[in-house]
């Protein structure tokens, strides 16, 4: 049995008047959040590299098997009031876990690129640090897996909105740990090795 309406035509039309607003604003809401979301994904801090591309095999030349010299890498869209970077690589297909193979901080923010072959210095002339290796030895061990399949090397790139009062020759976890609650924004380049 339907129910009786007793409203008039004035409030009928009233009701669907807000009922019409409601469903404008709701739309103008999504609009905006789906703005927003394209011009955060077009404006990402990103990590490339000249001598491979993401998800691509490492030249030999950046392994153990090879020169075992660090690869270029370059970087783009930095997030404003970045003052630092730091970078690391990591083995995520390594036996035993995953593998640190480079750490490296205070690179200043206004630093877009890394050259190939960083040296392995704790301190470097611009005062840039490097940290120690799951190989204990400091600044960069290029990939040298076991024999088999394939692994795949992780380089992150951290922007920071301070520059981190660290000294030289820490690990991945220190590095980590003093960083955490300065993060603007992250940068990931894949490769992959296989001997």
């Amino acid at each position: 049995m339907q129910g009786l309406d007793l409203s008039s035509p004035a409030e009928r039309e009233a009701g669907m008047r807000f009922v019409s607003c409601a469903v404008k604003y709701i739309m103008i809401l999504a609009l905006i959040g789906v703005g927003c979301i394209f011009t955060s994904a077009a404006f990402a801090l990103e990590l490339t590299s000249s001598a491979y591309s993401d998800g691509g095999d490492i030249p030999e030349r950046y392994t153990g098997a090879g020169e075992d010299i660090s690869p270029p890498l370059q970087w783009s869209d930095v997030p404003e009031g970045t003052e630092s970077f730091v970078i690391i690589m990591d083995d995520i297909d390594a036996p035993m876990g995953i593998w640190v193979h480079w750490v490296i901080y205070d690179i200043p923010g206004d630093v877009t690129t890394l050259a190939e072959g960083v040296p392995a210095e704790d301190i470097l002339p611009d005062g840039v640090k490097q940290g120690v290796n799951d190989f204990r030895r400091i600044g960069y061990g290029g990939p040298c897996p076991p024999p088999g399949s394939a692994h795949r090397y992780v380089i992150t790139l951290y922007a920071l909105d301070g520059v981190p009062k660290l000294g030289p020759g820490l690990d991945k976890a220190s590095v980590l740990e003093a960083i955490e609650e300065h993060e603007l924004g992250t940068a990931r380049l894949t490769g992959s090795y296989q001997r």
